[in-house]
This record gives structure tokens, sequence and C-alpha cells, in this order.
């Protein structure tokens, strides 16, 4: 099965890609997870993509489209695969069907921007091993410290709250048209984003027929 996930930044959307992953044995397709890799070791995609990321800004479509394009030719995607994040704007979701790119689904996980910048915003990120943490949902057994590895967490510039409030603004502008694009396709599956969850995971599984 081949699946996009739609939403805005903290909808969801990789916490379902990851319980996915494990449902079908499919990879999750993260194109935030693989530029900031590249950010990380400092490569040239990296840091060309740096400046964008530190802003709230998306990375150029010829930057991503490279990026996917590497990574579908991996064998863990021969049987399918989760794309969390991408497309992005209508310009890659045409790039994607003009190099023949299957998606069986398109599932929306829309959230009020009010209750996004509360998630983002209590975020805490372990800059050693990544771990993440939320100062009301998920807090550290030390106030301040990674349980993992024991560093100092830190806050991300991209959860920080006028980067996300630029985050939003990007996503109505650049990536919410997408629904009605896919919903043109017959693909487009809505799937409530203010759940906790397990009730999201099984509306999800529920519309894919799981």
């Amino acid at each position: 099965m081949k699946i996009i996930l739609l939403g805005p930044p903290g909808a969801g959307k990789g916490t379902q890609a990851e319980i996915l992953t494990e449902k079908l044995k499919i990879p999750q397709i993260s194109t935030g997870d693989i530029l900031r890799a590249a950010v990380k070791a400092g490569t040239p995609v990296g840091l060309q993509a740096k400046a964008y990321m530190d802003a709230g800004d998306l990375v150029p479509d010829d930057v991503i489209i490279g990026v996917v394009k590497e990574r579908l030719t991996e064998k863990d995607c021969e049987k399918g695969y989760i794309f969390d994040g991408m497309p992005r704007t209508i310009a890659q979701a045409e790039a994607l069907d003009a190099q023949n790119v299957q998606i069986d689904a398109v599932l929306s996980i829309e959230v009020p921007d009010e209750i996004i910048i509360t998630r983002l915003g209590g975020r805490r990120t372990c800059p050693e091993c990544g771990m993440i943490y939320h100062t009301q949902t998920k807090k550290p057994s030390k106030d301040g410290i990674c349980d993992a590895c024991g560093a100092g967490l830190i806050i991300r510039k991209d959860d920080e709250t006028e980067t996300i409030k630029n985050r939003l603004e990007t996503y109505h502008k650049e990536t919410a048209p997408l629904i009605d694009y896919y919903r043109a396709q017959g693909k487009l599956k809505d799937v409530g984003g203010e759940y906790n969850i397990a009730s999201q995971t099984a509306e999800v599984f529920k519309v894919l027929g799981l």
C-alpha cells in the first residue's frame, strides 16, 4: 500500500506513519527526517536546506524531489511506502504523478491552528540522541534533562512560537491546496486530528479498511 499523510505540522502524521509502518511492514518516508539527517551530516543538500528549515519555510521542490526519488529506489520500498510530509506543494504532487509514483490513498489529518501551537510549543528535544519530550504530555523524569542520555533538552528553532506560526501560514498557503487536488483524484480520506492517538489510529485503520 502506498499512502500520503497530509496535515499541518503537529497534526500527528509522524505518529500515525510509525503505527502504519509497523502494521503494514512498509517504510515511512519522512522528508523532514531525511533533510534533518543531511543537515546534521553537513552534506551539500543539508546546508542548502538548513536556512529554509530554520526560518520555518519550505525547502525548494527540486531539493525535495531529488531526495525522495533517491529514497524510493531502496529495496525496502518495493512493497509500498508511507509519505509523511511529502508532497508539500501542488508542484511536488504533479512531479510525483509525472514520475509515475503510485498512490493508493491520501489521508488528510486536520487540526485547528491554536491546538498546533500548543502541541509544538511544548516540545523539548535532546540534541544528543534525538529523543523528544513535551512539557504537558511527555515530561522527562528530571526537568530539562533527557532520560535516555542525560543531555540538557533544548527548544528547536522550528518549535519556537514565531516559527510555528510561520510554518502554519506556509502550510495553509502551499500545502492545504493538496486536499482538493487529491479529492479530485478520488484518493482523499478525511481523518479527525483532535483525537488522542488511539482514537486517531482507529479512524485511520477504518478509512484504509485495515
